[in-house]
């Protein structure tokens, strides 16, 4: 009996913590203090590598300032964000650097986080950013803050 007890309470354990780390997982908290790199972006008909052959584009959320900054593969860039829940929209992006840049991935980076309408942190601790329900990018993290 104390077998089966014991048997019991480790399953239960187990199920608790399963649902508490799921939970946390779209806590909004979770993007913030991490950089971003992109490693899938929807819509274009050229290979991600041919999009961002020197650099991946980054994202870093700045709670304190909401604002996101970062690269787009090839310029920096700063943006206003609201986040409500898991609602994301990103205003549009403030002064960037202007070097000439190859693959053109740039603006297609840039087109695509203005018609993003909210976010997920998969199971894996990818960041998805959703459009209305398609996944149009998804970034791994890279760095803590």
């Amino acid at each position: 009996m104390k077998k089966y007890t014991f048997a019991v309470l480790s399953i239960l354990t187990v199920l608790f913590a399963s649902c508490t780390a799921s939970k946390s997982a779209t806590s909004s908290g979770d993007v913030f203090g991490t950089t971003w790199e992109l490693e899938y972006i929807s819509g274009p008909r050229i290979a991600f590598e041919g999009l961002y052959p020197n650099k991946k584009p980054q994202i870093t959320f700045d709670q304190k300032e909401t604002r996101v900054y970062g690269n787009n593969g090839c310029n920096g860039y700063s943006a206003p964000y609201t986040l409500n829940g898991n609602k994301l929209t990103f205003g549009e992006p403030g002064p960037a650097t202007l070097m000439f840049c190859e693959g053109g991935g740039e603006q297609q980076f840039l087109q695509q986080m203005k018609k993003i309408t909210s976010y997920s942190i998969d199971k894996d601790g990818k960041l998805n950013l959703i459009q209305g329900d398609v996944p149009m990018m998804r970034f791994k993290k890279v760095a803590k803050q």
